[in-house]
């Protein structure tokens, strides 16, 4: 029995030394650039106050109007999206277009009770440098194309995942007791840079472990689907997650005559606000691509979190509303589908959550570093040895 615990303890060893010593900069850079973008709202928001307006005890401006004014400011005409970010948020429409045969985006932010022009950002046009940009795409893809960049990611996030675990093997004591317990918790800090190195990557691995899993398992559903189905099913109980399905207007009513002075985008707008008449958030699709499209608007409860939403989606030609999707009523596992992100940066604890992943990741990314300086000093050290005992026989 000894010999298979040892013999599966050195398999373990050697899988956790050459699993990080082939993912480790990948991981440093995915967790660095994770570790960045958790505040990129709040730095955002410190450096362009412009992004603010003074909030007004009035209604906001219909769609409509916004969109009026951004194409004045744009190149492209058709919006692809709508936000309403509360009562002291600027509102924003944005454009893709092709210029070049590149595909960029241009937003628009407005006042919006009044639709008055604020700034307009081009954050992918050719020549454009956007910080938080370039650090979201060193995160997702490394600087590469997505498709040779966000595999890699993902390849490299799935090891790290083994490597928690094989760490968490390596860190168990073989024995507890008072000292193996003292030695595995504590960090000592007075016996030398090889022993601090080493209770930093042992100790440090042990304490951020729950949270470097979670927050790895999230990101892995956006690399792949087969995770992102897993994750449904486990959290479902054994249930299949389904297709998002977006429901279709009725054509066949489209000749019907309106006597309503407002667009179908600005009375959809409406009606929603009817059935969620204080969203801290609301965003909406306006541009209508085919006959069949509905009209589609999210109401979100929460300022700086995407989980907790609600989805009306509206007839364009009647203005019926023909789905709702309301977080109240969700599945777990759907509550957990819309919890994703949010657990991804900590968002859904607020503050305490961000600066709890904030340095979560930091830890994670000087895992790579700490284990790297633990292997090189054992290299050396048997070279050393070898050295010794050369010289002892010669």
């Amino acid at each position: 029995m000894t010999q298979l615990k040892n013999k599966f303890r050195s398999i373990n060893n050697w899988l956790h030394l050459w699993l990080g010593l082939s993912s480790g900069i990948i991981v440093f850079i995915v967790s660095i650039t994770g570790c960045i973008y958790v505040f990129q709202q709040e730095i955002q928001n410190t450096l362009e106050p412009w992004r603010f307006v003074k909030p007004q005890n009035a209604p906001f401006a219909p769609p409509g109007q916004l969109i009026d004014t951004a194409k004045t400011y744009v190149h492209a005409q058709t919006p692809t999206g709508i936000t309403y970010e509360g009562k002291d948020g600027a509102a924003a429409v944005g454009f893709w277009m092709m210029n070049e045969g590149k595909r960029e985006f241009e937003v628009v932010f407005m006042n919006p009770y009044t639709a008055e022009f604020i700034k307009k950002e081009t954050p992918l046009a050719k020549g454009e440098f956007n910080f938080f940009r370039f650090i979201l795409n060193g995160h997702r893809a490394l600087w590469l194309p997505y498709t040779i960049g966000r595999p890699i990611v993902g390849s490299a996030v799935l090891i790290f995942v083994v490597l928690l675990i094989t760490g968490l093997i390596m860190w168990w004591p073989k024995k507890w007791n008072k000292n193996s317990a003292k030695l595995s918790f504590k960090i000592n800090a007075k016996s030398g840079f090889k022993r601090l190195n080493h209770d930093l990557h042992n100790a440090l691995g042990f304490y951020v472990f729950l949270f470097a899993l979670t927050i790895a398992i999230t990101g892995l559903t956006w690399s792949f689907q087969w995770v992102d189905n897993g994750l449904y099913y486990l959290t479902s109980g054994g249930e299949s997650k389904a297709d998002h399905e977006h429901p279709h207007s009725d054509v066949s009513l489209k000749n019907i005559a309106s006597t309503d002075t407002l667009s179908a985008i600005d009375r959809a707008f409406y009606l929603a606000l009817q059935e969620q008449p204080k969203p801290e958030r609301i965003y909406m699709s306006p541009s209508l691509r085919s006959e069949e499209e509905s009209i589609k608007v999210i109401l979100y409860k929460h300022k700086g979190k995407f989980y907790h939403h609600n989805e009306y989606f509206f007839d364009q030609y009647t203005l019926k509303k023909i789905k709702v999707e309301k977080y109240d009523e969700a599945l777990f596992a759907e509550k957990v589908d819309m919890m994703k992100y949010d657990i991804h940066t900590g968002a859904i604890w607020g503050l305490p959550g961000k600066i709890l992943a904030f340095f979560a990741s930091l830890i994670c990314a000087s895992l790579p570093v700490t284990g790297f300086i633990i292997w090189i000093k054992k290299r050396s050290n048997k070279k050393k040895q070898k050295q010794s005992l050369s010289s002892h026989f010669n």
